[in-house]
């Protein structure tokens, strides 16, 4: 477990192992003068380590005295053209914080958290990110490491917060940590092993996460699944000696005229593609692609405790995708709940054929205002994009605007693609409604993946989120692991339901 200590003494009067103090770029850099009663050479030491407060640098000075302490300067760099520094530099230079903890076994540390006017944005929302960050940054998935060794981490951060309103940092602090816990939760989930997280087991989590929350949850098994023609869910899940299920969790906000939003998370526990199965190594990774129902889950399970102005509902459907004498054949055509035919031409191509029924479920069934999907879809949006965004596709602009908004505010970073029509022959079948992969003279996987899902949306704004590159194995952001899940979506679907603003 981790404590957060907010505190109005002075950094100079800490007693954590180490003293953290973020510097902003300068020349020279600007030293509060209480650190020289601590380390009198420092401005000697910063000179000559050549250290300026850029972006990235850091150096850590030992402290001599009953104990052996460290005062640790980590850069946030410089204003942007606005004339404010980016949060996700302040983000990453406190996950840099945590890493530098981790190396030197610093137990504790105190944080001397910034003013919120070097970024622009108030005081709820920097104790908010601060609090955010480094629980989410501390985060290890080390359940079945049995060396006590390799289990060291930071266990107390104190927040060094004089100058700062004590209220609002107090509520930031609080919101921050929830949120950071349900990221957590998320990455919990898509880290462990496909066999301790199935269809069935994450029913059980929801239906935990319902009962300690005054959530409405509905669950429809593989027999219900089949009977109500959710022909993509059951192909899917035709293969695998686990049933499939599909889980609905309703967040009520008591208000008559509230909007209702809806989240849709692709949930395959294990993809091992099907009959068209994938090579040995690309089947490393595949318990993440439940990654999209853990952000639903996951940010059900928060603002059920934030409690925004909004309904929300969440929709989950889950399976395995297996190869077996059972299995779903290339060439085989399906029939979804809302009466489209698609011919399987892949069996790997599963996430849209699952949240095809879903989309459509969600639709039919639900008032709904907007709906955002999460999926961890296509290689070629990983391919495109890299690790450090997901793919956002809508033909809705109001949609783009606030999701790109919300995403910027949250650190969970989009980038919009294109979704012309121009791409939807690429999905055409000559036997079906569709295929469920498109045609390899248009190439552009991530759209086509995008279209495919549109024809399961009549009328309500819907927006698609590609996760594949931004959801597991993400190098380079230090507030997440090299390896392992990053929980990407959850704080932007927070920031979603709590800002939400009528299209």
């Amino acid at each position: 477990m981790i404590t957060f200590n907010p505190s109005f003494e002075p950094l100079s009067a800490q007693h954590a192992r180490a003293l953290v103090v973020f510097v902003r770029q300068g020349s020279p850099v600007a030293l509060d003068p209480s650190l020289l009663t601590l380390f009198p050479s420092l401005e000697a030491v910063v000179t000559q380590e050549h250290f300026n407060g850029a972006f990235g640098r850091s150096i850590a000075v030992p402290i001599l005295g009953e104990q052996l302490r460290y005062l640790v300067l980590i850069g946030i760099g410089a204003p942007s053209a606005e004339g404010v520094i980016p949060m996700e530099q302040y983000r990453r230079a406190l996950g840099k914080a945590i890493r530098m903890a981790e190396q030197h076994r610093w137990h504790s540390i105190a944080l001397q958290v910034p003013q919120a006017d070097l970024f622009g944005v108030s005081e709820e929302y920097i104790a908010r990110q601060t609090a955010e960050t480094a629980k989410i940054a501390v985060y290890a998935f080390d359940k079945y490491i049995t060396d006590p060794e390799r289990k060291s981490r930071v266990t107390d951060i104190t927040l060094v917060i004089n100058g700062h309103d004590k209220q609002a940092f107090q509520e930031g602090v609080t919101k921050g940590r929830d949120i950071a816990h349900a990221v957590n939760l998320a990455r919990h989930w898509i880290d462990l092993p496909p066999v301790a997280l199935t269809p069935a087991q994450m029913v059980a989590e929801a239906r935990q996460i319902a009962q300690d929350n005054d959530l409405k949850m509905t669950v429809f098994t593989e027999e219900q699944i089949n009977k109500m023609g959710m022909g993509g869910l059951a192909a899917v899940a035709a293969g695998s000696d686990r049933d499939c299920q599909f889980i609905i969790l309703e967040y009520s906000s008591g208000i008559k005229s509230a909007q209702t939003l809806g989240f849709v998370g692709k949930g395959i526990t294990f993809d091992s593609g099907g009959l068209s199965i994938k090579p040995a190594e690309s089947m490393e990774t595949m318990k993440d692609d439940m990654a999209g129902s853990a952000a639903v889950l996951a940010a059900m399970e928060v603002l059920a405790k934030l409690k925004p102005q909004v309904n929300i509902v969440g929709f989950m459907p889950m399976t395995e995708n297996l190869p077996s004498g059972k299995a779903t054949k290339p060439g085989d055509i399906i029939t979804f709940y809302n009466g489209k035919t698609a011919e399987v031409k892949n069996t790997d191509a599963e996430g849209r054929l699952i949240l095809a029924d879903a989309l459509s479920y969600a639709e039919k069934h639900y008032k709904l205002d907007a709906i955002v999907d999460l999926a961890t879809l296509t290689g070629s949006c990983a391919a495109a994009l890299g690790p450090h965004f997901s793919g956002l596709m809508t033909q809705h602009e109001g949609m783009a605007e606030r999701l790109t908004e919300y995403a910027a505010r949250s650190g969970d970073a989009v980038w919009r693609l294109p979704m012309p029509d121009d791409y939807r022959v690429a999905i055409k079948s000559p036997v079906a409604d569709l295929a469920n992969i498109g045609s390899s003279r248009y190439k552009a996987g991530a759209i086509t993946a995008g279209l495919f899902l549109s024809n399961f949306i009549e009328k309500t704004p819907w927006a698609h989120l590609d996760i594949a590159g931004s959801a597991f194995n993400v190098p380079d952001i230090s507030y997440y692991r090299s390896e392992g899940a990053t929980g990407v979506g959850v704080r932007l679907l927070v920031e979603m339901a709590m800002n939400w603003k009528s299209l």
